[in-house]
């Protein structure tokens, strides 16, 4: 598989995630309260599968510039997941806005530039 027809399946991969977040973004900013665990795994899950096929077309496939520079946001961005799964969600404790916020901006910002690089404007 070409590297841009890989970038492209991450694309849908991560759009997917998207929207999923953007359901516990609207969760934990209107409700005051974490959204369910099976959401934020099914969002967890579909982020790691579209970042484990752009760090394959980045590192196997010669990828543009551009998707290195998403590859490495988004795993700024999914060091935030983790810290809202591991330190707050499991335990029960609600979800720092700030932290969400950071961890959503970085992600928009890579998906940006990964669409760039998948689609042809990169």
């Amino acid at each position: 598989m070409e590297s841009i027809r890989m970038l492209q399946v991450a694309v849908y991969l991560l759009a997917l995630a998207a929207l999923g977040g953007i359901v516990m973004g609207w969760i934990r900013f209107s409700g005051g309260r974490n959204p369910p665990s099976s959401l934020a795994m099914a969002h967890g899950f579909l982020a790691a599968a579209g970042v484990t096929l752009l760090a394959y077309a980045v590192f196997a496939l010669a990828a543009p510039g551009t998707a290195l520079l998403a590859l490495l946001l988004f795993l700024a961005g999914a060091l935030g997941g983790v810290v809202l799964n591991l330190h707050y969600h499991l335990h029960g404790k609600p979800l720092p806005k700030g932290i969400v916020a950071a961890h959503a901006l970085i992600s928009v910002f890579a998906f940006v530039l990964l669409y760039m690089a998948a689609f042809g404007a990169g």
